[in-house]
């Protein structure tokens, strides 16, 4: 079994996060989501999320393509590829959170762990950032 590991903070799913599981799950067969913790957002975005973490964790272990989602931890957003051991990590075109570091950090532990960049789905309609700018939020 090939793991791939990808995580987000997923809140409000769309198409642009459709397409990027989509894209991710063509790296192994067995899809596993990360979801952003409620106070890592607030650390990393500079604001809450609109939904809480477990709504999110819910709406993406709701989706077909993803075989096992979970949340991250709080303390160390590396401890998840510890404990995951991916074969895989893909990241999203725009995510820069916790990635200038991560092949040092994969090597330190062991792992020989693949890391793809994918390609963006209609970033001008469908990023997380536009999406709330046109709800009002």
């Amino acid at each position: 079994m090939k793991k791939v590991l990808v995580f987000g903070t997923f809140d409000g799913l769309h198409f642009g996060h459709l397409s990027f599981f989509k894209q991710a799950k063509k790296y192994g067969n067995c899809l596993i989501v990360v979801v952003s913790r409620d106070k890592t957002v607030r650390r990393i975005k500079k604001h809450s999320p609109k939904f809480s973490e477990k709504e999110r964790l819910r709406a993406v272990k709701g989706v077909k393509l993803v075989d096992k989602a979970e949340l991250g931890s709080v303390s160390d957003p590396y401890k998840i590829i510890k404990k995951l051991k991916p074969d895989v990590i893909c990241l999203g075109y725009d995510q820069m959170a916790f990635t200038k570091n991560l092949p040092k950090k994969i090597k330190e532990v062991g792992l020989k762990t693949k890391i793809y960049r994918l390609k963006p789905y209609q970033p001008q309609k469908y990023h997380s950032f536009l999406i709330k700018k046109h709800a009002g939020h």
